[in-house]
């Protein structure tokens, strides 16, 4: 007789989800626009590059790098660059995410600000009849 093992599933992270996510949602998007964007990007760039090669020619020498990067360490705090990296691993919503939650946000403080109002109408019109009656 056989004894069977329960088999454990390894659950995904959240930002493994979103990664996921967000995966599928680019493979649902339509390539064409984004290449056209590229397009008219980097054809609006074009005469700027020759410029910036020329200024940024000493930064690609070693020993400029190395001084750059201790300046950064130095004018940068450790907060500031981690908070950086943090950002850069988030999962923007979409804009029809974005436009949904907006909206159930409206929706809820228009509840909100009617039941609020409800409420201070009737307590009102107690407390009134209360106070003039005796």
């Amino acid at each position: 007789m056989a004894v069977h093992k329960p088999r454990v599933r390894k659950t995904e992270t959240v930002r493994q989800r979103s990664e996921k996510a967000t995966a599928k949602a680019e493979a649902k998007s339509v390539k064409t626009p984004r290449r056209h964007i590229r397009r008219v990007a980097s054809a609006a760039i074009k005469p700027l590059r020759r410029p910036a090669r020329i200024i940024s020619w000493p930064f690609r020498l070693r020993p400029v790098r190395f001084i750059t990067r201790i300046l950064g360490l130095i004018l940068w705090p450790k907060y500031f660059r981690n908070a950086y990296k943090e950002v850069r691993q988030v999962a923007w919503p979409s804009r029809r995410d974005t436009w949904k939650l907006t909206l159930a946000v409206l929706i809820f403080a228009v509840m909100f600000g009617t039941l609020a109002a409800g409420t201070d109408y009737v307590l009102d019109k107690v407390i009134r009849r209360i106070v003039f009656r005796s």
